[in-house]
């Protein structure tokens, strides 16, 4: 929902630090896999109990996730450079929530499951719908260069991360926190829907 009016303000920050670390030759999957490993570590750390520590460790790997891009950018864009992204990404929003239902399952699990559910859902129809657009040519840059289409929704990328980074910072609050997050996947996931069947007749 706010991936795209973000974009404008973050992309030339970004796109500096990135061409500073392409500098170095560093690589843009280089990059992506460090923010992964961040991620996991974060995970790891919330499954330990150590969810305030665990916060640093996943900004630190969030932003990484966005000078991946910003260094492919300043050197090359490659499909497997892509591909890594959204699967890490997606792989890593799925591992938090597990995260927390390890760290306290009585409490944390049937909100997990029903928030994964909503992962699932929502991103299905992001990776469907951009499969399908493909075929059609379609393209566009509201979310910034991304190496493939997808339909806006109320849950992006922006959105998780700010979701994420909430349960780390509220714990005690994750099941209220997990269900309404949850609700706006599903109404994310419902949109495209609408809009996929609208558009790809």
């Amino acid at each position: 929902m706010l991936d795209a009016r973000i974009r404008p303000l973050i992309d030339p920050p970004l796109n500096a630090m990135g061409r500073w670390i392409a500098r170095w030759g560093v690589s843009a999957d280089a990059v992506t896999i460090t923010g992964f490993l961040f991620g996991m570590a974060a995970a790891v750390a919330i499954a330990t109990g150590h969810v305030h520590a665990a916060l640093w460790l996943f900004l630190a790997g969030r932003l990484a996730d966005g000078l991946d891009g910003a260094v492919a950018r300043a050197t090359v864009k490659t499909d497997r450079g892509g591909y890594l992204d959204i699967v890490l990404d997606f792989i890593l929003y799925g591992t938090i929530p597990l995260a927390f239902a390890i760290l306290d399952p009585t409490r944390n699990a049937l909100p997990a499951a029903v928030l994964l559910l909503s992962f699932f859902a929502n991103g299905t129809t992001f990776l469907a719908y951009a499969i399908m657009a493909e075929r059609k040519g379609l393209e566009t840059s509201a979310q910034g260069a991304k190496s493939l289409y997808y339909v806006s929704g109320l849950a992006e990328g922006f959105e998780t991360v700010i979701a994420l980074a909430a349960f780390c910072i509220w714990p005690q609050h994750f099941p209220v926190i997990a269900y309404a997050y949850a609700t706006l996947c599903f109404l994310s996931a419902f949109g495209r829907i609408l809009i996929a069947c609208r558009t790809l007749k």
